[in-house]
């Protein structure tokens, strides 16, 4: 009787935890899954790898796989597949080529464009329609390798960065389930990837939230959108307080970029259009509605945001 082939997991986030699912549903063998201690300093609003793992008896470390010790375990373990789903350490060139069939990855974008870091919200951040999720093989350079198989999601005006994330997290199952089979057959196809064709973006900070209002009603609300909850939002500064804007809507009409021309709707000037501020958080203020923020300011209108 054949053995099944093993198979190690590095995964965190949701894409992890639900790829993570979708291996146990088609009964692979992992042999062990390589996970991350979530940050006190980070929101996790993301379910858990650990647990997952735990509670199917799965072996799982927090240690970064890259260590010599655990490149030792992996060579000790020599397992067919290695999977990375959201994995956020990059994995090293004599970890990827342990592996017999091949190390593989699956990036929250539609390869090759958005390479690197939080696709996702570049993606919105851009303006961009449509995005998906892509399976590839992993080589030293991040996001480059052979691509087996992607899925296009779209993306409405009106989406969020956690609702395009649901819908990559969605699209990423969906590939994986399946090429699996194809690739514990060897035969899952490989084409390559143009780089060239595609882009790279690096991380984001919260300080890069900052809104710049000489841009368009469109560019701020698409800001707003890739980087409002659970993200650290974006922000700007009126009187003298920082203001996070976690909703808006650009409209028509013309105002100084950043001032204050309206206060029920709240409309403040963008380099074009102008954009009605729907929900807002002073410092540490609780979160409320623009209107409701502007009817207990005196003077509001003519004052100013600045970047």
């Amino acid at each position: 009787m054949n053995r099944k082939q093993s198979i190690v997991v590095c995964a965190y986030h949701n894409v992890g935890y639900r790829c993570l699912e979708e291996l146990i549903r088609q009964d692979a063998d992992v042999a062990l899954v390589f996970t991350h201690d979530d940050s006190p300093s980070e929101e996790i609003w993301f379910a858990s790898v650990r647990e997952l793992a735990q509670k199917h008896g799965i072996p799982v470390m927090t240690s970064d796989i890259n260590l010599r010790e655990n490149v030792e375990l992996m060579r000790e373990l020599a397992p067919d597949l290695l999977l990375s789903f959201y994995y956020r350490s990059m994995i090293r060139e004599e970890v990827l080529e342990i592996p017999r069939l091949g190390a593989l990855n699956i990036h929250g974008s539609y390869l090759p464009k958005y390479r690197g870091r939080v696709p996702v919200n570049w993606a919105i951040i851009n303006g961009e329609t449509e995005t998906g999720a892509t399976l590839h093989y992993m080589v030293q350079k991040p996001d480059a390798g052979d691509i087996v198989d992607q899925e296009k999601i779209p993306i409405t005006f009106t989406d969020t960065a956690l609702d395009v994330f649901n819908k990559v997290t969605r699209a990423a199952v969906t590939v994986l389930a399946r090429s699996l089979p194809l690739l514990l057959a060897g035969k899952a196809p490989r084409v390559p990837m143009d780089v060239a064709k595609g882009s790279y973006f690096g991380g984001r900070r919260p300080a890069d939230g900052r809104i710049q209002w000489q841009r368009s009603a469109v560019e701020i609300y698409n800001l707003i959108r890739g980087v409002t909850h659970p993200y650290p939002g974006a922000f700007s500064r009126l009187q003298g307080k920082k203001v996070v804007i976690w909703s808006a809507l650009p409209v028509a009409g013309e105002g100084e970029p950043g001032m204050v021309v309206s206060a029920a709707p709240l409309l403040v000037g963008t380099g074009a259009g102008l954009l009605e501020i729907r929900m807002l958080q002073e410092e540490d203020d609780p979160e409320q509605q623009g209107t409701v923020y502007a009817a207990a300011k005196t003077e509001l209108v003519g004052s100013s945001f600045s970047d």
